[in-house]
């Protein structure tokens, strides 16, 4: 196993300290009873310590979960239910935000936020961090997991799901872990010897999948908390940064940036800039690529499949709009309501497999993933096209997802929530329009009559059980909203005046 050197906050963290780290928390597992194809879950923001718990779960046989750590006590609760979770990592000033969600069977370890500052105060029944593994013997060997995570997403019904990796024969791991490696390679473009940053949250699939290949390469990774343009610039020119992850809403937050700010840092040593995970509209993408050069590439794909598409700038520039073409072994068709395929420039359900990936299940939910499949490939819910020589073109969601900063928004789980308030009729959720963010959350609300209710109430309302990115930003309020015969909301007419003069529907 490599290991990565890791530039944080200021300080470095060298290979060496990676790899006690890791030894240390597995002989921590062991002697926790954590045994080979349990899971733990992970509730903390980026830092050194998440890096070291991904690769201790992947030496250790043992899946692990990432919670949003702006989860409330419901929506951690689900998860850690949902997947079995034997542990739970949590930065120390988080715990008061999510214990009261934490099942009593889970064991708490509190990480500190700041290691040279912690909490005075132990909280509860949690294990400190500096604590744990300390004086255990060291972990037995066990079968090691290429794909051990197990990654949180959701449908229209706003229920989350745990896409798991079903293990695979031993006679085929060495080849499709071989596969997948190359695969991730194209797509992040990290291999020895190169300098990657990553200022997303880890707990995203995509930043997970980035960290894992720069630990794999035993990369120089400079990672970030969290995003902030203008040090970006300053972190890619101080550190000769060559590869970088970035997403379409910190495109719109670089450029946003004055064009003197801009002009004083070079970005000359980067090579390759990964994106994925929402949409990046076309005139976004040709500044980037004018700024940057012809580095930024995009793939596309989700937790379930992987990668399927991959394009470069050069390619991207003669094939203005599209995700790619097939990566690897990657297989796409486009397909009619009546399941059937459909020749190239129509506009159908995207169905997609990656055979560089092990098949896939939903923790406790086998029904929802057969119901997603058609002859081996799987509907991500997005509707497009492939052109003559197949490059795919998305053109809209069949679900009512919201990306919004690469973030995935279930309008019924925040649906469900409002309905759920004193004074609300009905409501409707639904995504429209952000320059920042790409999609932003929009409510409108049906009140019962003789309530008296505005829309700060509401907000306020709302993030006493959700995380604060999903409460809508807009709400509008509707003596009655539209509906079909059978009682369904036309969200159609809802979303029609805010796209109306939009070039694109997502």
């Amino acid at each position: 196993m490599s290991y990565p050197t890791i530039v944080f906050s200021g300080r470095t963290f060298t290979p060496e300290w990676m790899q006690a780290e890791v030894e240390r928390l597995c002989a921590g597992f062991e002697a926790a009873g954590v045994a080979h194809g349990q899971t733990v879950a992970v509730m903390m923001r980026n830092c050194p310590a998440y890096a070291a718990l991904i690769l201790a779960c992947r030496r250790a046989g043992i899946y692990f979960v990432s919670l949003n750590w702006h989860c409330k006590p419901p929506e951690a609760a689900f998860m850690l239910e949902d997947s079995g979770a034997a542990m739970l990592f949590v930065h120390e000033d988080l715990l008061a935000q999510v214990l009261a969600g934490v099942p009593a069977g889970v064991a708490l370890v509190a990480v500190p936020a700041d290691p040279a500052h912690p909490l005075p105060d132990a909280v509860g029944r949690a294990t400190r961090w500096g604590d744990f593994g300390v004086g255990a013997p060291p972990m037995a060997p066990r079968p090691r997991l290429h794909f051990g995570s197990v990654q949180y997403t959701s449908g229209t019904t706003g229920k989350p799901k745990g896409v798991r990796r079903l293990a695979l024969a031993p006679e085929l791991r060495d080849a499709l872990e071989l596969e997948s490696r190359r695969i991730g390679r194209i797509a992040s473009g990290i291999a020895p010897g190169v300098t990657a940053m990553l200022c997303a949250p880890i707990y995203h699939s995509a930043s997970t999948m980035y960290l894992v290949q720069a630990c794999d390469a035993g990369a120089t990774l400079i990672l970030e908390p969290a995003f902030d343009a203008l040090r970006t610039l300053q972190l890619i020119e101080r550190h000769a940064v060559t590869h970088a992850y970035l997403v379409p809403t910190m495109y719109r937050r670089l450029l946003a940036l004055d064009a003197a700010e801009r002009a004083r840092f070079s970005v000359a040593t980067l090579r390759h800039v990964a994106s994925t995970g929402s949409p990046c509209a076309p005139e976004v993408k040709r500044r980037m690529i004018d700024w940057f050069g012809p580095v930024i590439t995009e793939a596309y794909g989700a937790s379930e499949t992987g990668y399927v598409t991959f394009i470069d700038s050069p390619t991207w520039l003669e094939n203005p709009g599209s995700v790619g073409q097939p990566l690897g072994p990657a297989l796409l068709r486009i397909v009619d309501d009546a399941g059937r395929t459909l020749p190239a420039g129509e506009i159908g359900a995207i169905y997609v497999r990656q055979p560089a990936m092990p098949d896939f299940t939903y923790v406790n939910n086998q029904a929802a993933r057969d119901a997603m499949e058609q002859d081996g490939l799987v509907a991500l819910g997005d509707v497009g096209y492939l052109d003559e020589r197949g490059f795919l073109y998305i053109c809209d969601r069949r679900t009512d997802m919201i990306i919004s900063g690469g973030v995935n928004i279930y309008p019924a789980e925040v649906e469900s929530v409002l309905q759920g308030m004193p004074g609300v009729a009905d409501c409707a959720v639904f995504g429209i329009p952000d320059e920042e963010f790409g999609e932003g959350v929009a409510a409108a609300v049906q009140l019962r009559p003789g309530a008296e209710l505005d829309a700060a109430r509401i907000q306020a309302f709302l993030r006493e059980h959700i995380a604060n990115f999903k409460v809508p930003r807009t709400i509008d309020f509707h003596a009655e909203l539209p509906r079909e015969d059978t009682g369904k909301i036309f969200k159609r007419l809802l979303r029609e005046p805010y796209w109306r003069d939009q070039t694109r529907r997502i």
